[in-house]
């Protein structure tokens, strides 16, 4: 979605300049969130980090991790069995019907994880980056461990086809055997064990869902939530890898050296952005949404 450049110097201010703004997924989503919430206490340990997936046979990650380039379009792989073949078409149609030239690598989700993950202590944090980004850590036991859970990757609400909605997750092993379970999907995430304080999804229109009424929507909000995450922090249209990662690596700042409230930290985030003279593109996108309190 284009946006004009707006200067912070012109008469346009934006809504977040003069309020913190959360949005609520539905009346009856905050009233089950705080039968939950109201006697749990809080993880023992800070942040989880998922970032950077391979999502493709010609990731450059195969000869050398810690290389830098974006990987291409994925070829044909004609030793997929058949399962694999049904998970690809599944990924195929999804980026069909969100007009997406498939799902390619997201380079500054890395760099994004790395300088967050800086600002903890190791012990108190879990990094899984590359092949690590994979099915088996998103539904690990040990997620239930952290307050906050950060994936940074692609994010499908498919409007057309609402079951192959899903968070996206390694297709490879470092062998680089094809893994049937690369995608977090929407039914896994109404079936985990995250009792965060905060979830963020850093990708696009991860904030979207089906309309359902007197519910709201229906989308990976929701299934976060009721996965145990007491607010979410979601994008509501297609974001700029880059900005993005210059997006949450200040939010992240606000909220860890800052001592600021997921909201509030995040509003800070983007006044920054935007006092800097960024594009709305790339900070207006993100919303939290869930508890305010």
């Amino acid at each position: 979605m284009p946006y004009a450049h707006v200067q912070p110097s012109s008469e346009y201010q934006p809504l977040m300049v003069n309020h913190e703004i959360v949005n609520l997924p539905s009346a009856s989503t905050i009233a089950f969130q705080r039968q939950q919430l109201a006697k749990r206490q809080p993880a023992p340990k800070a942040l989880a980090i998922l970032a950077d997936p391979v999502f493709n046979a010609t990731d450059c990650r195969f000869k050398d991790e810690n290389c830098q380039e974006a990987d291409q379009p994925q070829s044909s792989n004609k030793n997929l069995d058949v399962s694999a073949e049904l998970q690809q078409s599944q990924l195929n149609r999804s980026a069909q019907n969100l007009k997406r030239n498939g799902w390619n690598r997201l380079p500054f989700t890395a760099e994004e994880a790395k300088a967050i993950l800086k600002l903890i202590p190791s012990t108190n944090s879990l990094k899984a980056l590359g092949f690590d980004a994979n099915y088996n850590w998103a539904t690990s036991g040990a997620l239930n461990q952290y307050r906050i859970l950060h994936f940074a990757t692609h994010g499908i609400v498919d409007p057309k086809e609402p079951q192959l909605s899903g968070i996206l997750l390694s297709s490879y092993d470092k062998q680089g055997k094809y893994l049937t379970n690369n995608k977090l999907s929407l039914g896994d995430l109404f079936n985990q064990d995250y009792p965060a304080e905060l979830i963020v999804l850093s990708a696009c229109d991860t904030g979207l869902g089906k309309e359902v009424n007197g519910e709201g929507l229906v989308g990976l909000t929701r299934g976060l939530m009721y996965a145990g995450a007491a607010r979410v922090a979601v994008s509501l249209w297609q974001v700029n890898d880059e900005g993005t990662s210059i997006l949450m690596q200040e939010f992240y700042q606000q909220m860890l050296q800052q001592n600021k409230k997921p909201a509030e930290a995040l509003r800070a985030a983007q006044m920054k952005l935007w006092q800097d003279g960024r594009s709305l593109n790339e900070w207006a996108a993100f919303t939290v949404q869930g508890e305010w309190r």
